[in-house]
């Protein structure tokens, strides 16, 4: 999956692109409080990365990894 595609499956969480530094962007919620993460804008995101930013992102809105995977259909 690429950084780009994640991105914009994050939408649906409020997840909006803050920033740009290189290949990587920051993205942002205000959606059960603030958080970030920092993706790749890589073709492809490594399968470790990728798994470690959907469980940050699941674990920040209290949902389980496969309810995110549901909801981002993915």
């Amino acid at each position: 999956m690429s950084g780009r595609k994640l991105a914009k499956a994050l939408r649906k969480f409020g997840y909006e692109k803050t920033s740009q530094r290189g290949s990587h962007m920051r993205l942002e919620t205000e959606r059960n409080g603030r958080n970030r993460i920092t993706v790749t804008d890589e073709n492809a995101i490594p399968i470790g990365t990728l798994s470690d930013i959907l469980k940050h992102v699941a674990n920040h809105l209290n949902v389980t990894l496969e309810e995110l995977l549901r909801i981002l259909e993915l």
